[in-house]
């Protein structure tokens, strides 16, 4: 079972400006091939399937795969927010409020999904399962889940590179770091298991240091930290694995945290007329509201 906290691992600030092409390029990080939908159900699945009596590996696939549904929900709020304010509702009688998404490079965000983001890559082409990696195999599923995260980290870099929209910015970044530290989590785990991986794998490092908002992340040591997501008073591991200085030269030492991360409130997106959305009329509107005061009321 999983608890779900209604927050957002990192803030997202409101976007500079609508900007549906970074939103566009920003659907590759979250359903392409090396984007937070695969590494998600790739550690899910891993762990899931998980079989004999090694349990700081389980735990550590678990703790990932719920570290990675949160990112799939920072990406998509992100992506939201670089839509937000394309289009605008239209009091004119021959006006076309939408037709920004015949000039927009995914014509789905507004044909299809409402003006938000939809589990699909950069070129518009739908999440696949194929993309998933679960040989059964210990040592070979953190090989090669170092050099899913490695893969990412890297796409994760071109995306910054290319633009400087502070909602863009802020998710891109924060995603730089924690991929950066999912390498680390791995490249452990095959220490642990007698891997020199350090000459088999020599995973390429990504300056970073001309990238502020990175840095200001690292300063507070986000790129050691691994929380356990573990429901209170349960058992994880992960710190028989997790612990030591970094595995790369960066410098610092590694350090797990029980629990979750604080978290960020989650952007609430205003109704769009002009996409029929939410496409509730003043009587549907009435209900909600009655529905929510009523629930509100019952706390009290």
């Amino acid at each position: 079972m999983f608890i779900s906290v209604n927050r957002l691992p990192h803030p997202i600030p409101p976007a500079d400006s609508p900007n549906p092409k970074a939103a566009q390029a920003l659907q590759e990080g979250l359903g392409g091939q090396f984007g937070e939908m695969r590494t998600l159900m790739q550690y899910f699945f891993q762990n899931m399937n998980f079989r004999g009596e090694a349990k700081p590996y389980q735990d550590l696939l678990r703790s990932m795969a719920t570290e990675e549904m949160g990112h799939v929900e920072q990406i998509t709020n992100t992506i939201n927010m670089l839509l937000e304010g394309a289009s605008e509702p239209s009091d004119e009688p021959d006006g076309l409020p939408l037709s920004v998404a015949l000039d927009s490079p995914n014509i789905h965000h507004f044909l299809v999904a409402g003006q938000s983001a939809r589990p699909v890559d950069a070129a518009g082409n739908p999440w696949s399962a194929s993309y998933v990696y679960d040989s059964g195999n210990l040592v070979l599923n953190m090989i090669y889940n170092l050099m899913l995260e490695s893969t990412g980290r890297l796409q994760k870099c071109r995306l910054y590179q290319m633009s400087n929209d502070k909602a863009f910015r802020s998710t891109v970044s924060y995603l730089i770091v924690r991929d950066l530290v999912h390498e680390k989590v791995f490249a452990k785990a095959l220490e642990a298991l007698g891997v020199n991986w350090g000459k088999a794998l020599p995973i390429p490092r990504f300056d970073t240091s001309k990238m502020p908002e990175v840095r200001d992340l690292e300063r507070k040591n986000l790129h050691n930290q691994m929380w356990t997501f573990a429901n209170r008073g349960e058992t994880s591991l992960l710190d028989t694995i997790f612990r030591g200085d970094s595995p790369f030269d960066d410098g610092g030492t590694l350090e797990v945290i029980e629990g979750f991360p604080e978290g960020h409130d989650i952007p609430i997106l205003p109704d769009a007329p002009q996409e029929f959305s939410s496409g509730l009329d003043s009587d549907l509107m009435r209900l909600t509201r009655e529905l929510q005061n009523s629930s509100t009321q019952k706390r009290i």
